[in-house]
């Protein structure tokens, strides 16, 4: 995150307990190569960890909030002390009898002040640290208030099953698409709902347009275009839990080539921009920028991203998400920033994460 946003939101609380960008199409875009020195947006640390499986040299988390750190701490201490099955059980992706012990197990792997906030959030930990955000509790409550009053679960299961691409329209269009859906739906992801109960308020500060049709028409193309069976981050809308894939960092062919980079990440509470003033300028390779730009002004935008080219090798690559803001980079940086559309655009059509709007790869001159 950056200092525009700092003294507009509160970053106390856990906003993600996930990262909800697609680390698949992220890794691609990257075209991460063994080592080179990373640099990540941390969130709840999915994605840098993801990251990670490609051998870097260094790979630099950056968050503003301590919760979000949190998030990440406790993470890199599961992948060091637990096995796989139990890293997706304190997660919260399966069935898990008793989370807290497995907390037990990673806590001497924390920090002081890490030790702290999760010792007391134990109520987080029971329920799956996959659970414990603002929006994975805003989707918590679509899941058992609002879905159930326009689809019942054995019509949510036959969704999840998939099927092949004609079978999914045929389905969404007779038995997934009514009215019901579609009011229910603009109502709940509503600028004012959303806000209220999903994101800050603050981050719509620079959206305009109708919030919930932009949203629907992105959650028609994934419920059909795309394959439910397939998709990790609907399921867990959907159930609350993994049930045929699952994220980037969580497979287990993944696992051991995240835990045994696991000392070559560090990570920082501060602003980007404060990172990036710590670095020597022309010494990072690869930029994950999740969708920061969404909360700031044009001319923050093409600020910071005048200081990521300053820090960025020649060639290297920044990518990062629209949701409801258009930004990306400005003609008057032409000379410095190429966007990669093609490549862009394709993975833009496998993108699962689907709420956003576009997907932005540009590769510094």
């Amino acid at each position: 995150m950056t200092r525009d946003i700092t003294s507009r939101a509160s970053f106390s609380q856990i906003r993600y307990a996930q990262c909800w960008e697609d680390a698949d199409i992220l890794l691609e875009a990257l075209d991460l190569q063994p080592g080179e020195t990373y640099l990540g947006i941390a969130s709840a640390g999915d994605n840098i960890l993801a990251m990670l499986s490609k051998n870097p040299s260094r790979a630099i988390a950056v968050d503003l909030s301590p919760a979000q750190l949190a998030c990440l701490e406790l993470r890199v201490a599961a992948y060091r002390e637990l096995e796989h099955k139990e890293l997706l059980g304190l997660m919260g992706s399966t069935d898990w009898g008793d989370r807290l012990a497995l907390y037990q197990r990673c806590r001497s792997l924390l920090s002081s002040d890490v030790q702290y906030f999760w010792d007391h959030h134990s109520d987080l930990i029971e329920a799956g640290i996959g659970q414990a955000g603002k929006f994975e509790h805003y989707f918590t409550l679509f899941r058992r208030y609002a879905l159930p009053l326009v689809h019942s679960r054995q019509r949510v299961e036959r969704l999840l099953q998939g099927g092949t691409l004609e079978q999914r329209r045929a389905f969404y269009r007779r038995e997934w698409d009514t009215w019901r859906w579609r009011t229910m739906f603009r109502v709940f992801f509503s600028r004012t709902v959303m806000g209220q109960m999903g994101r800050d308020p603050e981050f719509f500060k620079y959206v305009e347009g109708n919030v919930g049709d932009r949203i629907l028409a992105r959650t028609q193309y994934a419920l059909s275009e795309l394959d439910p069976a397939k998709n990790p981050y609907l399921q867990w809308i959907l159930t609350g839990h993994h049930t045929t894939a699952l994220p980037y960092a969580l497979r287990p062919e993944h696992f051991d080539a995240i835990r045994q980079n696991l000392d070559r990440l560090e990570w920082h509470c501060m602003a980007l921009e404060d990172v990036l003033d710590r670095v020597d300028d022309h010494t990072i390779h690869r930029f994950n920028l999740s969708d920061i730009f969404e909360y700031l002004s044009p001319s923050n935008s093409q600020a910071l991203l005048q200081r990521l080219v300053q820090s960025a090798v020649p060639g290297g690559r920044l990518v990062y998400w629209n949701m409801l803001v258009p930004r990306s980079r400005p003609e008057a940086m032409a000379d410095q920033l190429l966007p990669l559309t093609e490549l862009s655009d394709r993975l833009f059509t496998q993108d699962k994460a689907f709420f956003y709007s576009a997907f932005v790869v540009e590769q510094v001159q």
